[in-house]
């Protein structure tokens, strides 16, 4: 143990780095190091070297409403603070901290302060040393829940079987050992994924689950019930490899605590204080460790907003938040309503729909200044129209010298970024996509590119070598190191490199036969090439490689949105005339990025938006199916549902002064085009903070009867009746609006049911006109906006069968059609 006067060598329990022994737990009896005296000689002495004295020190107290001023000077007993967005609770909680000290009330190791990110650690630390100094520095304890449960692990491993300089596995070491341990049960990793049993593992170990105690028929979805005992073996194994993964850093702990009371009761003497933040977002583990250490003191502290719990798909439980006054008799709540960043209009619109879910504590956020600006929400024909329009608004902004850096594009899901970005290109705005690489930059992208590339030209030895193993075939970095050394000597390609090597002896069979079929796949993708559309071939090429189905089977979180994007992918090349000319396309988008300034419009999804702010933001893609999603609805039901209505309350917070909504009445999903239904959450806005905006070329919404787009929520206020247009101004569009009649729907004849019953097929309305015969003849090639490319099969009057290349034969008015 140190002495009173050594040096500091960062060995003891003030410090950062201090691993000793659990029994010199004890907090000191040290001195504060005092602030030095002004005009002191420390200062002059200071002030001769150069050094500047540290500016005066603003009151953490100045400033607070009597809301925050009370969360902060509560410091008694278990405290609720219920935060809204936009109302200063970081600001609370570093004030909250700076009160403590300053009222002498503990030491600064004497705290608890547990953050979600090292982000917030960082700033809520900076921030506190400008409250009270440097008596930050004597905070050990202020960080994420893992780094804190890593420093307590550190220090009493040997009681959860482990041994000094434990290791912790990153997420691919992870999966590494779950396949040792799969092939060792000669269980077929293909058919039972790696990752699959790694996301259940997690997902045990989220709700503090430990082997022994997963509930019985759970590991059952996992190789015909081996879920449960591959999990024991896992943990066996990193007990032998003496390492822990993520999950253990907080699994273990509760184990130390309820298996060590002396332990608990160390740290319990230790903690006189206990901050928690974002409290919404924490698991059932999470939740566990933290009950434990608050049993000591009971000032504990909690900080979070119940209706920005977002994050359910990974863990959280907002139900921790709710039973917070259970959990703690007595518990004091304070709730944090006035909003300093958005307008009254914006949060009178977000306080409504907000309201409408069931599981909250109940708030609603106020502010002082303007109403502003009401929420907008706009239709558009399609998602195309909608990249369009929006790309009209930035510019019309930019124009008006509105910085891009604080317009925000926040999508439900990623596929939708693709249209933005690439209208964004050929308008020449800068942009950026927050959370994730450019869509053209993701990897499953890269891979689909990088096979139609080998297509195109058999020469791209960058493209054939990045898929010449993905999926896996079994070609190893020795393998591709042989393909190079023969391309080098002979001078030809990799490609021509593999097809000479496949006509040797040098390789192993089964290594020539996979090489061999690899090849003649090329050859063959070539030859089809010339007769079949570009799209049509990507879908062949890869659906025939492997490379869909390995996706397909991967049972990881990020498996389905990279299906969604290679879908997207594909859909994307149909406006260019040739698999050359949309890879130009791409090389242009490339290097665009490249060269993409500061000043930029941020891309990102509603769950990556969360903690942040812009002035302007747009919420596109509001429609049924897509926000609220599908899948959220199907697995989780009501408490999906409440979850997407919270992330429909964190899209509208993040703007300050202008919050635009739109939704599509068509959009490609799954690469099929599909007739939508706005979203539920418009009819939940309130009509005095709203304004509807004249659409961009939307229509088909009829009422809740027939049609594509029936609603199944009745007539919506969004229904209004608006004229037939659209910015593509085709000479088809023009024939449709000179050709409407009175007797379509009031939104261009596409979406309600018809006076006189006639009859809606595949969202296509079949006229009961008399009119003249068509223009068109047999076997023309003509163009429909929804079915896409089609050849004449059938003429009565008015009405054409069209066999279309992608929908398959569909009966639709000539008025809706173009020649081609």
């Amino acid at each position: 143990m140190s002495k009173p006067f050594e040096k500091n060598d960062g060995n003891h329990p003030g410090s950062d780095s201090w691993d000793g022994d659990s029994r010199d737990l004890a907090p000191r009896e040290n001195v504060a190091r005092p602030a030095l005296k002004p005009g002191g000689i420390a200062e002059r002495a200071r002030a001769a070297m150069g050094i500047a004295p540290p500016p005066a020190q603003k009151s953490y107290l100045d400033g607070l409403n009597p809301e925050q001023r009370d969360a902060v000077e509560t410091i008694d007993g278990p405290l609720l603070v219920l935060a809204g967005a936009g109302t200063g609770k970081t600001r609370v909680l570093t004030a909250r901290v700076a009160h403590i000290l300053s009222q002498g009330r503990a030491y600064p190791s004497q705290i608890l302060v547990v953050t979600f990110t090292n982000k917030a650690a960082r700033e809520m630390k900076e921030r506190i040393h400008g409250m009270v100094g440097d008596a930050v520095e004597g905070m050990p304890w202020l960080g994420t829940f893992h780094s804190i449960g890593v420093r307590i692990l550190r220090r009493h491993y040997e009681l959860v079987g482990l041994k000094a300089g434990f290791t912790i596995l990153d997420t691919d070491d992870q999966i590494r050992l779950l396949k040792q341990l799969l092939t060792a049960e000669q269980i077929d990793e293909k058919r039972w994924p790696a990752r699959m049993l790694a996301s259940a593992i997690d997902g045990w170990k989220n709700r503090g689950l430990s082997p022994e105690h997963v509930p019985a028929g759970e590991g059952a979805a996992f190789a015909h019930g081996r879920g449960q005992p591959l999990y024991a073996a896992y943990q066996a194994r990193l007990k032998a490899l003496n390492a822990v993964d993520f999950g253990d850093l907080l699994l273990e702990g509760i184990r130390l605590f309820r298996e060590n009371p002396d332990v608990l009761a160390e740290y319990h003497k230790r903690f006189k204080y206990l901050l928690v933040d974002e409290y919404q977002d924490t698991n059932v583990a999470q939740y566990l460790w933290l009950r434990l250490l608050a049993q000591g003191s009971r000032n504990v502290c909690c900080v979070g907003d119940d209706d920005q719990s977002i994050y359910g798909w990974r863990g959280a439980e907002v139900d921790n938040i709710l039973r917070f006054e259970s959990d703690f008799p007595g518990a004091k709540v304070i709730r944090l309503e006035r909003n300093y960043r958005s307008t009254g209009h914006i949060l009178g619109a977000a306080a409504h729909l907000i309201a409408f879910n069931e599981g909250r504590l109940g708030k609603t956020l106020f502010s002082e200044g303007d109403a502003g600006e009401k929420v907008s929400v706009t239709g558009a024909w399609d998602s195309g129209e909608e990249a369009r329009a929006i790309g009209d608004e930035i510019e019309a902004l930019q124009r008006a010298s509105h910085p891009l850096s604080q317009i925000a594009i926040l999508v439900r899901a990623s596929f939708q970024m693709r249209e933005f970005e690439d209208r964004f290109v050929t308008l020449g705005l800068n942009y950026r996509v927050i959370g994730g690489p450019r869509f053209y930059e993701r990897a499953e992208i890269r891979d689909a590119l990088a096979y139609l590339r080998c297509v195109i030209s058999p020469a791209d030895d960058l493209a054939f070598e990045r898929i010449i193993n993905v999926p896996k075939r079994g070609i190893g970095d020795a393998s591709i190191k042989q393909l190079r050394d023969v391309a080098r000597l002979d001078g030809v390609p990799l490609m021509e490199a593999a097809r000479r090597l496949t006509e040797s002896e040098e390789l192993k069979p089964k290594l020539r036969s996979t090489l061999r079929g690899l090849l003649e796949s090329f050859d063959r993708w070539r030859v089809q090439g010339e007769t079949t559309k570009h799209n049509e071939l990507a879908e062949i090429v890869l659906d025939e490689s492997g490379y869909t189905d390995m996706w397909q089977k991967d049972r990881s979180a990020e498996a389905a949105g990279r299906l969604e994007n290679l879908k997207e992918l594909v859909r994307s090349m149909e406006p260019f005339e040739s698999l050359s000319g949309f890879l130009e396309h791409i090389s242009l988008v490339m290097d665009v990025a490249e060269g993409a300034s500061e000043d930029a419009v941020q891309i990102m999804t509603l769950h990556s938006a969360k903690g942040l702010e812009f002035d302007t933001v747009f919420l596109p893609g509001w429609e049924e199916g897509l926000f609220p999603h599908q899948r959220a609805l199907d697995e989780q039901g009501k408490a999906g549902l409440e979850e997407e209505r919270r992330l429909a309350y964190v899209g509208i917070t993040r703007a300050r002064a202008s919050a635009r909504v739109y939704f599509a009445s068509n959009r490609r999903i799954h690469g099929m085009w599909n007739s939508t239904v706005p979203s539920r959450f418009l009819d939940e806005l309130p009509d005095g903070h709203v304004e509807v905006q004249e659409s961009k070329g939307g229509y088909g919404w009829g009422g809740s009867t027939g049609g594509y787009g029936g609603n199944s929520y009745g007539n919506s206020r969004f229904d209004k009746a608006e004229p037939f247009s659209s910015s593509y101004a085709t000479p088809g569009w023009q024939r449709a609006q000179n050709n409407r009649t009175e007797s379509q729907s009031p939104r261009g004849g596409y979406g309600s049911a018809r006076k006189g019953g006639a009859p809606m097929i595949e969202g296509t309305l079949i006229a009961s006109s008399t009119g003249g015969a068509s223009a068109y003849s047999r076997g023309e090639r003509v163009f429909h906006i929804k079915f896409g490319y089609g050849e004449i099969t059938g003429i009565d009057g008015n009405k054409l069968t069209v066999l279309f290349d992608k929908a398959g034969e569909k009966r639709v008015v000539d008025s809706f059609v173009e020649k081609v």
